[in-house]
């Protein structure tokens, strides 16, 4: 957490501090009682903000996991079990936790608009529940009894607030993980997450679960508020008018939440003083959230990136120029004999198109090979498969010597094998630290991030992702990948955006990895410059098979290599 959202999370929990003081003391009794039915809401907020706002997933049931809780409470209470409501409340989220980890099962295969069909399949399904059996306490009118200490809804308000804190601080702590930073990355590309050994099965299901568990909460928070609930409580369209404020407003943040409770608690009463249907609560709700999913950002995303990239450029401008890297030493011959990756016969087919045909590659350990051709060669498809992204494919990989055929892309990559792409997919929220931490797998100290920033040529310090060009951020890329220190790292065209002066800065670069780092690096690029100043040696493609492979300098003059670039007909093809 940088240094701007910690003192947003410090203002947000001095406000509810401040809230729970003031409020309760000048605020009538019916106010009061919309404050409370506001924190429930923000609560239930927080749900959307895990699932939506940081995983990026269409869930269109969380009142149904609230339907949950409030039912599990409803039902200790009945009992009169032990433990009061403080312990019900906890029970009654994980009792909601394997409800969303099997409502999440389908988001391993489906995403967007299909997976919000099928919760909200789920969410008909519990309405039709909920009608057909009553919640307990119901027949028997027993309402639910608050602690003593909460009795009064004055009281009542600050136990919200008291859970809605709690919830934000336990966010806050997540969301510095390498588990609540990957949600960022996964909600911008999953390809993206696997190619950094993040298992994006474990990362949606516990994104389910979590904003599950948050949802049951809040409804048991409600069952607290008004003793018996009804279906009516947790219907579809609560869960619908309150995803339209979630898309709308941005609950991944505290303040977010706390603004989307208060509008979906004020909205009702506002419209019952105006004498206006409720029903254009819902409609007005929905009208809002086309044109924020239209426009792809949340309000409260918009000023926090702003503040943010101020505070960034600010911060980039008082720094000195960079000093100029010192050239790393040179990498002694005869590190080792075992080759860092050997493919053999790697064969794929797209239906009737042989993309590759029997290919052969060995990346030598402490080594930087190139491979080369023109477009259509087979150069990405052999990096997919080689990676893990194309699954059907004919012969081996192996990784120092163990085979990684049958591995999926996370754990190739947890194997140590990294990848970059040809179009940079880093999620903009992102910070550079942040970033880098997700690429290593691991907390980087700051001064071990800015080595490796500084060597690549990317401004050090806590820098917003969207404020770097693609160039810068291509670089970053290339950062990500060196810093969790894998046996190989694939890079696909990292020379793309970069001027003629950078790109061979690059290429020097490059060339310094093995020895610095320990990295082997298998070189994708079409800039053969960039090639020239990296590679120790080189494969060529063309049409799927590889046409040259040697020292750099004599495979560069090779005429078939010539004849493949240049289109040459007279040139014979080896």
């Amino acid at each position: 957490m940088n240094l701007i959202d910690r003192r947003a999370a410090a203002l947000g929990v001095g406000a509810a501090v401040a809230a729970c003081v003031a409020l309760p003391a000048v605020l009538p009794p019916y106010w009061i009682y919309l404050a409370v039915a506001a924190m429930v809401s923000a609560v239930i907020m927080q749900s959307y903000g895990v699932i939506i706002g940081r995983a990026g997933m269409m869930s269109l049931c969380q009142m149904s996991f609230a339907a949950i809780g409030a039912w599990v409470v409803l039902r200790l209470n009945l009992a009169d079990a032990p433990g009061g409501l403080p312990l019900w409340l906890l029970l009654g989220g994980l009792a909601a936790v394997p409800v969303g980890v099997a409502i999440g099962l389908p988001a391993l295969r489906i995403r967007g608009v299909n997976l919000a069909v099928v919760t909200l399949g789920f969410a008909v399904s519990t309405d039709i529940v909920l009608n057909a059996h009553q919640f307990p306490g119901t027949s028997e009118l027993k309402t639910l009894v608050r602690p003593s200490m909460f009795g009064t809804n004055s009281r009542y308000f600050v136990l919200t607030v008291i859970v809605f804190t709690l919830i934000a601080l336990g966010l806050a702590v997540l969301n510095r993980t390498r588990l609540g930073m990957s949600w960022l990355e996964l909600r911008h590309s999953e390809r993206a997450a696997a190619a950094h050994g993040i298992s994006v099965a474990r990362s949606k299901l516990a994104a389910f679960a979590i904003s599950a568990f948050i949802a049951g909460v809040g409804g048991g928070l409600m069952a607290g508020q008004l003793g018996l609930v009804v279906s009516g409580n947790f219907a579809m369209t609560q869960s619908l008018a309150l995803f339209a404020v979630a898309v709308l407003i941005g609950p991944h943040h505290p303040e977010g939440a706390l603004m989307g409770g208060v509008f979906g608690a004020v909205m009702a009463t506002l419209l019952e003083k105006l004498r206006l249907p409720q029903d254009l609560g819902g409609i007005l709700f929905g009208i809002m959230a086309i044109f924020a999913l239209r426009g792809g950002v949340s309000q409260t995303d918009l000023v926090r990136s702003h503040r943010r990239e101020r505070a960034a450029r600010a911060l980039l401008a008082s720094r000195d120029p960079r000093p100029e890297h010192e050239p790393a030493p040179e990498d002694p011959a005869g590190t080792a004999a075992q080759p860092s990756l050997t493919v053999r016969g790697l064969t794929v087919r797209y239906g009737e198109v042989l993309a590759l045909d029997e290919m052969d590659l060995t990346v030598p350990a402490a080594s930087v090979v190139g491979l080369i051709g023109p477009n259509g060669a087979g150069k990405s498809t052999f990096i997919a498969a080689v990676s893990g992204f194309v699954a059907d494919y004919q012969g081996t990989v192996a990784l120092a010597g163990d085979p990684l055929d049958g591995l999926s892309p996370s754990g190739r990559a947890r194997r140590g094998l990294r990848r970059t792409f040809q179009t940079t997919l880093i999620a903009p929220e992102l910070t550079q630290y942040e970033y880098m931490t997700i690429g290593a797998g691991r907390r980087l100290a700051a001064e071990e991030a800015d080595e490796l920033l500084a060597f690549f040529g990317c401004p050090p310090g806590v820098v917003p992702v969207s404020i770097l060009d693609a160039g810068t951020r291509r670089l970053l890329d290339v950062a990500a990948a060196v810093a969790a220190r894998p046996r190989v790292a694939l890079l696909d065209e990292p020379g793309a955006g970069q001027s003629a002066a950078e790109s061979l800065a690059l290429g020097a670069r490059l060339a310094q990895v093995p020895a610095r780092f320990g990295v082997s690096v298998l070189l994708v690029e079409h800039d053969l410059e960039l090639v020239r100043a990296a590679c120790e040696q080189v494969t060529v493609l063309d049409f799927g098979h590889v046409i040259a492979s040697g020292p750099t300098g004599a495979v560069l003059e090779d005429p078939a290599v010539v004849a493949a670039y240049l289109g040459t007909a007279d040139v014979p093809v080896a």
